[in-house]
């Protein structure tokens, strides 16, 4: 390193030859250059007094200076290239001012692959300070990741392939009963929370239920002028709801709407069955909990007696009153069942038994995404820090 510029160095030639600054009894001046060092002694008689201080101090200072000024630029360019090379910032949102702490929900693919908006919770259920996306980019910064099994069946290279963030929740989604939902066993230990119609979900989430009314008061029913309907779009021999079909229409009229029957009144579920004194809610398969639309939809909210075929009766009585549906198993044959539904059509006050529900309770049928997808933003900020995982998937949904 130079420690004495040009400019410098004939500085201190001139202060060297000017002797008289500092040592004006001086005999001579010797000026001595070693390298890029300049040096200045002065002699009084034969003894040497010493060099000339500025020169090295000076130069000291200098290079103090230079070696700053370069560390600085250094860590300047060292600073510039790891902003470079940041990742790109996680989006996240922005949480209101003294409102509930944000909550990510990432929907990790649209359910049977029908693409459909995401939901205002704040708007449809008052949940605030949630933002339900599709957008893989949240990933990392999502509290709960929703997988819908029917789109993944098992496929584990369907699920997220990035480390799992700590803390966020991988939720199992479902709504098919167990004879319809399989390759379970590849999932054991994957996920951490269950979301399904099935008692003891993580989530729990029926088709339907029945919600106390503010304000006990009857309701009128609609005119009613034909006995019973179904309504089925898809028909397989093989299930049991059609084997039943068959042997109970021997001894009553059924009215059948579908794919591959009679058209609904314009379209309407709720319009065409509620023309009707009974529907035939029948499951296309029998599980325990498996309660569907049929019931809460087709049969309570067109204002008709269910007749069901699921799970037990004991089973219904969870999630409703014994006193609002006929089950198949009350009778030791369709003929008898045949029979008592018409009794009940001959006997308007026996018939109106079965809605004494109506004086308390109202139907609730869960809407397909928008409840589920807002129900899960609603737990994760309970559970936020919860830990758990979910070891024997096939073993609880298949009980």
């Amino acid at each position: 390193m130079v420690l004495c510029e040009n400019d410098f160095v004939r500085l201190i030639r001139k202060s060297c030859e000017t002797k008289s600054e500092w040592f004006p009894t001086a005999d001579y001046m010797e000026i001595v250059e070693i390298g890029n060092e300049i040096l200045c002694s002065y002699n009084i008689g034969k003894r040497l007094i010493g060099t000339c201080k500025q020169c090295r101090v000076l130069v000291m200072r200098t290079s103090y200076a230079q070696f700053f000024v370069a560390a600085i630029v250094c860590i300047f360019f060292i600073l510039v290239l790891c902003f470079k090379n940041l990742p790109p910032p996680v989006p996240h949102m922005r949480l209101q001012t003294g409102g509930p702490p944000g909550v990510t929900v990432l929907l990790w693919w649209y359910p049977f692959g029908s693409q459909c908006k995401m939901p205002d919770c704040a708007a449809l259920y008052g949940v605030q300070g949630c933002r339900v996306t599709t957008n893989r980019s949240f990933y990392a910064g999502a509290e709960a990741v929703i997988i819908h099994h029917r789109d993944i069946l098992g496929n584990v290279s369907r699920l997220p392939q990035n480390p799992r963030p700590p803390a966020q929740k991988w939720i199992w989604m479902n709504f098919e009963s167990p004879s319809h939902t399989s390759n379970l066993e590849e999932l054991e230990g994957i996920f951490n929370w269950t979301m399904s119609y099935k008692l003891g979900s993580d989530i729990f989430m029926p088709y339907g239920s029945l919600q106390r009314k503010k304000t006990s008061k009857p309701e009128k029913l609609p005119q009613k002028n034909k006995l019973l309907a179904w309504v089925i779009s898809n028909w397989n021999e093989d299930h049991a709801r059609i084997a039943f079909y068959w042997r109970l229409s021997r001894y009553i009229n059924i009215d059948v709407y579908g794919r591959d029957a009679m058209s609904l009144v314009n379209d309407s579920v709720v319009q065409t069955v509620s023309r009707y004194k009974f529907y035939l809610a029948f499951e296309n398969s029998q599980h325990p909990d498996y309660i569907t639309e049929k019931l809460w939809h087709n049969a309570l909210g067109s204002s008709a007696v269910p007749v069901v075929l699921g799970p037990s009766r004991w089973n219904y009585e969870k999630f409703l009153p014994g006193s609002a549906f006929i089950h198949v198993d009350d009778f030791s044959s369709p003929r008898m069942l045949a029979k008592y539904l018409k009794f009940l059509d001959r006997n308007p006050s026996a018939y109106r038994r079965y809605f004494s529900w109506k004086r308390t309770y109202q139907v609730h049928v869960t809407s397909f995404w928008n409840e589920h997808l807002c129900a899960v933003c609603t737990a994760a900020r309970a559970a936020r820090y919860q830990t758990k995982v979910v070891s024997d998937l096939a073993g609880w949904f298949n009980s």
